[in-house]
């Protein structure tokens, strides 16, 4: 639910067990923060060397993928995955490093804090005043073969970072007094309860559906999110995920280029671009359609994939404004989608 729970030294403990059954482990890379206790787990562990990259001057270290590699250990921890590696590396992201060593054969051990989630930052942030800008898609926790959840109640915590056990002392209190509140803790541990119960719920649906256990499967109605330029987008898009995850249904993003789109700056350019990129990494389907009837063309996707709940931003309007052909588009796709639950929000 948040650093300080144990999540590296969980880690450790479980690498060093499995080297002591008898698999080649490394620690590939990992973050003590000078803590005594996370320090000693480390014992006698193979650590791979670190390679050091110059930036603007100042030595910064990251994990050697190369080196990792070339030693293929059956297993490797690779600490604090939803890191930003330093400018230059090859991958701007840990978690791509980790994916690469994957691909090598190397099963990774990691680990996550749940605000690092992209479709939970906008409600971390409501939760703690703070936007987390290392976020990973959603997928590197769903596509894991093992999820363990490190527990501990918000007294607990708080009463190790008052110990001194995470922070050093001139740290502490400040910490106390802002992200690690009992409430906020409180809110953020009832999160991860949540997103990894859901995880424990679609496992045993894959089993009953592995064993045939149930055949009477009922196809999902899936959940679209008309995407733009706005900087409410990403929200919206969360929104979407979280709804369509809840229902175990597919999510599509859909792109309509709005007349005039020609004229738009590079800035919403780009703009839109993040946006989409957001949807695909969690997991949506992007449809892009070139200028046209806006809203017929996003009702043809929502008849075509069985869509039955649409996001959109926008306000819908007065009767006066639509009489007087001003409605928008949350406002024209409600009229002409009356079998269709859509979801307005605040543009």
């Amino acid at each position: 639910m948040a650093p300080g729970v144990g999540k590296t030294y969980a880690a450790l403990e479980e690498l060093k067990r499995r080297r002591d059954r008898g698999t080649d482990c490394v620690v590939a890379y990992v973050e003590t923060y000078g803590r005594p206790l996370t320090i000693a787990a480390m014992g006698d562990l193979e650590v791979i060397p670190r390679r050091t990259v110059d930036y603007r001057g100042v030595q910064l270290e990251e994990m050697d993928v190369d080196a990792v590699v070339a030693r293929r250990p059956a297993v490797a921890l690779v600490d604090e995955i939803a890191h930003t590696n330093a400018p230059g590396s090859r991958h701007e992201k840990r978690w791509q490093d980790a994916a690469e060593l994957q691909e090598h054969g190397i099963t990774v051990i990691s680990t996550l804090n749940i605000q690092h989630l992209e479709s939970l930052a906008d409600i971390v942030e409501r939760i703690t005043g703070v936007l987390v800008r290392e976020r990973v898609p959603d997928r590197i926790l769903d596509e894991a073969d093992e999820v363990q959840l490190v527990d501990m109640t918000p007294h607990a915590l708080r009463q190790r970072i008052r110990h001194g056990n995470v922070y050093p002392p001139a740290r502490a209190e400040q910490a106390l007094e802002s992200y690690f509140r009992e409430g906020n803790l409180t809110a953020l541990r009832e999160l991860v309860l949540r997103r990894l119960s859901a995880t424990v719920e679609e496992d045993l649906e894959d089993y009953m559906r592995d064993h045939r256990l149930d055949e009477a499967w009922p196809a999902s109605q899936g959940v679209a999110v008309v995407i733009g330029p706005s900087p409410a987008t990403p929200n919206l898009v969360r929104r979407a995920w979280r709804m369509s995850d809840a229902l175990r249904a597919p999510l599509v993003a859909i792109w309509v280029e709005p007349a005039g789109w020609g004229a738009a700056s590079p800035e919403a350019r780009a703009a839109l671009e993040d946006h989409l990129r957001l949807a695909e990494d969690l997991g949506a389907e992007v449809v892009r359609h070139r200028a046209g009837d806006e809203v017929g063309e996003i009702l043809q996707v929502v008849r075509d994939r069985n869509i039955e709940t649409v996001f959109v931003l926008g306000q819908p309007r007065s009767l006066i404004d639509r009489l007087r052909g001003r409605g928008n588009l949350a406002t024209r796709l409600i009229e002409r989608a009356p079998d269709c639950d859509v979801h307005v929000a605040s543009s």
